[in-house]
């Protein structure tokens, strides 16, 4: 395991019983009053804990660089609570029932086309906006859809699904599975199936470093590699959020040719294609990157 992936981790700052607390305001008053709960809280950790502004603090100082203290510590305080509406959002989907927005009709159509060429689709995505809302909505294309997630033990937020009885609606593969589960992804893709991974986070697999607002980060290429491998074409999404709805971007599409072996250095294009979208998208969303970690850290 790499130290990146030791010293980072998945649970919420949250305590299971604040979590409850939500979960419970949400079920009996609905969406709004949670984000009326959200701003004491949010401003809370903003104000009284250093962890919470370190993490947001990594990304914004890159997104925003000269900025001085009190900008920062506003942009700290937009960037927790645009996150604490997203898990808001994530709950009321599984409490409420409230259903996914599908993605637009342009892009519909274009991953319903790439669905259609039978290799498979990988989506890269990245730690922006509710992804959960953009893999329900995805489930509606036709295609079983597959996703790589990584969950510590003992985290007390629950995802949309947990709410509510019955099956997640896409199937869950585990990074610390036998070999990080490549076969059940190929196997999905080999059965013209969806699969979706993070680009923006490597969760133990390699990397390859490729510029990111001015500095150099360690991004996965595994997603790059797979296809290769299978011939599948690459769609990159961003889910975001406007107006109090989640919305499903398709920044690009990728075209991996076969055969390109191992090596790290063959997909660093690629890589770098994904980082340039990256950028694009934090460039007009700025608040809806929720990647609270170091990723320009030398060790990681």
């Amino acid at each position: 395991m790499s130290l990146a992936r030791a010293a980072w981790s998945s649970r919420s700052l949250g305590s299971r019983f604040q979590h409850g607390c939500f979960y419970l305001v949400i079920g009996l008053l609905g969406k709004r009053a949670a984000y009326a709960l959200l701003w004491p809280v949010v401003s809370w950790y903003v104000a009284f804990s250093p962890t919470a502004r370190a993490r947001a603090g990594h990304y914004l100082r890159r997104r925003f660089p000269g900025a001085g203290p009190w900008f920062r510590l506003r942009a700290t305080h937009r960037l927790c609570l645009a996150f604490g509406k997203v898990l808001v959002d994530r709950a009321a989907l599984g409490i409420l029932g409230a259903g996914a927005p599908p993605p637009r009709p342009e892009d519909r159509r274009q991953l319903e086309a790439l669905l259609a060429e039978g290799r498979g689709l990988i989506l890269v995505t990245a730690h922006v906006g509710s992804w959960q809302h953009a893999m329900a909505a995805l489930a509606g294309l036709g295609a079983p859809v597959s996703v790589l997630m990584h969950r510590d033990r003992g985290d007390v937020d629950r995802q949309f699904y947990e709410h509510r009885a019955g099956a997640a609606p896409f199937t869950l593969l585990d990074p610390d599975g036998y070999l990080g589960s490549t076969l059940q992804m190929l196997q999905a893709l080999h059965r013209g199936e969806v699969l979706c991974l993070m680009g923006d986070r490597s969760l133990g697999a390699g990397t390859v470093p490729v510029p990111f607002l001015g500095a150099p980060v360690a991004l996965p290429f595994s997603s790059y590699k797979l296809a290769s491998a299978t011939g599948a074409p690459i769609a990159v999404i961003f889910p975001f959020e406007r107006g109090g709805r989640t919305e499903l971007e398709l920044a690009c599409t990728l075209r991996v040719p076969g055969g390109l072996g191992r090596r790290a250095e063959a997909y660093r294009p690629y890589a770098e294609q994904f980082s340039r979208a990256l950028e694009r998208f934090v460039a007009e969303h700025p608040y809806q990157f929720f990647n609270f970690y170091d990723l320009w850290d030398p060790c990681a």
